[in-house]
């Protein structure tokens, strides 16, 4: 039989709990450092739950998932744009690499914009995605390549066709003059600047497909009267006299270091359709610093026309709306060659919102961008990691955080937990670093989420970055 339930005032007897009138009881708010002794009862506000899982809450194990473009959409940041941060083994590109992942999942198209290790060449293949290998004896990436935009642009007629071959005509010439700027160690002169820019334009006239870096110098060298008025001068010999440092500098690029990388036509272009992309640029290291700088300056370029291909085409409802996710590994390398490649970079990836990309700029440190050759393109690196919404931080020793607090504020525990990642506290063989998997998720002044990844499944052996050293041991 079961037991009675006393009414909701109490019983009429006794001794029985009755009360004529019930008052509510008091309510207070605090902050959970204000109230923290009354655990368990207080709890956290909730984790994004849009996007790829990453880990759990290291606080209180809730499921915590993180996408650039997911994030943007559901208006919990203003851009898509991401930096990651932290010292070599702790696991920056696992986490990237899990974004990957994430991002074809949901048919986001993940393109690694040089990868020079290569890190991410074994997970792409496992994806069913494209890897194009860029070096000596692989494959070439032509730098004047228009590539998909060249499609696009045979698809418009009128004020649009006009619009997209002046962006085609920009990009040729923006990045020529990097490439030149980054052989010659210095930016090129106005003059030069002028007669590199007509002799693009009398090129895409003259031939059916796209120019290359030898027909570039090989018209600026011919000299017809189209470059002499150019130029400003009204002699052969004078024309001679005014370009015969950008003719060098031209010839650097196809018979210097750079010799047989970006001097022919493109040997595997773009696919479109690739649920995944990767340009393993890793076999042009052994070159040196420029070779590695010119490809991954060439390879941005290349990518991000793609992409423009793709919105153009899908506004001709020609092709379908797509998302690209670009991560731009090992950043600080291809910033460093020469004064002003800063400022191409950015006008790369400065309008990646409008064109549906989320970006991953990942780096060791903040002092790896001390090393580029100017103030101003110093100043202007550190503001990539200011333009972006979302910072990730892991193992970091007290004096980069430093740096990072003047451009994320961090709190004095979030300072200390990131800390705490950055060596291990014993001389232990085998010991686990302890920052291994640790990030902490930053998003303007909001408390940042400490998160800790784990693998499943294949990842353990995709995401692997030891395999080498290891093997060698």
């Amino acid at each position: 039989m079961a037991e009675p339930i006393a009414p909701a005032w109490g019983w009429r007897s006794p001794w029985g709990g009755r009360a004529a009138h019930i008052e509510p009881a008091p309510e207070y708010q605090g902050t959970t450092s204000q109230v923290c002794g009354l655990y368990p009862f207080t709890a956290g506000s909730g984790t994004p739950t849009v996007g790829t899982p990453v880990g759990r809450h290291q606080l209180w194990n809730e499921v915590v998932c993180l996408d650039p473009l997911a994030w943007m959409r559901a208006g919990l940041v203003t851009n898509p744009g991401m930096f990651v941060l932290g010292q070599p083994g702790t696991g920056k590109s696992t986490l990237v690499k899990r974004l990957v992942t994430g991002a074809v999942a949901t048919g986001t198209t993940p393109i690694v914009l040089g990868d020079t290790k290569p890190d991410y060449t074994m997970l792409v293949e496992h994806l069913g995605g494209q890897v194009i290998r860029v070096g000596r004896g692989c494959d070439r990436l032509n730098p004047l390549d228009a590539g998909p935009l060249a499609a696009a642009l045979r698809r418009l007629t009128g004020a649009d066709a006009e619009t997209l071959r002046w962006e085609v005509r920009s990009r040729r010439l923006s990045l020529l003059m990097a490439l030149a700027t980054l052989v010659r160690e210095a930016r090129i002169t106005n003059a030069e600047e002028v007669v590199l820019g007509r002799a693009i334009d009398l090129l895409d006239d003259r031939l059916d497909g796209e120019p290359t870096v030898v027909d570039v110098l090989r018209i600026v060298e011919d000299g017809p009267d189209e470059l002499r008025s150019a130029a400003r001068t009204d002699s052969a010999d004078s024309y001679r006299s005014q370009t015969r440092e950008l003719v060098f500098t031209l010839d650097l690029l196809i018979s210097g270091s750079l010799a047989g990388v970006f001097d022919a036509p493109t040997t595997r272009p773009i696919d479109l359709d690739a649920p995944a992309i990767s340009v393993d640029i890793s076999r042009v290291r052994a070159a040196g610093d420029k070779l590695l700088t010119a490809a991954m300056l060439c390879t941005w370029a290349y990518a991000f026309g793609m992409i423009d291909a793709a919105t153009a085409l899908a506004d001709l409802g020609a092709g379908p709306r797509r998302s690209h996710l670009g991560v731009m590994d090992e950043l600080w390398r291809a910033l460093r060659g020469a004064p002003g490649l800063v400022e191409h970079a950015d006008a790369l990836t400065r309008l990646n919102r409008a064109k549906g990309m989320a970006s991953i700029m990942i780096t060791h440190s903040l002092a790896d961008l001390d090393a580029l050759p100017t103030e101003e393109d110093r100043a202007k690196a550190k503001g990539f990691a200011d333009q972006s919404a979302i910072t990730v931080l892991a193992g970091l020793p007290p004096r980069e955080l430093a740096r990072v607090h003047e451009i994320t504020p961090l709190t004095g525990p979030e300072q200390q937990l990131v800390t705490s990642w950055s060596a291990p506290d014993s001389w232990q063989p085998d010991a686990r670093h302890p920052g291994r998997g640790k990030y902490l998720i930053k998003t303007g002044e909001r408390l940042g989420i400490p998160v800790e990844l784990s693998l499943v499944g294949a990842e353990a052996e995709l995401y692997d970055t030891d395999q080498a050293i290891r093997g060698g041991a």
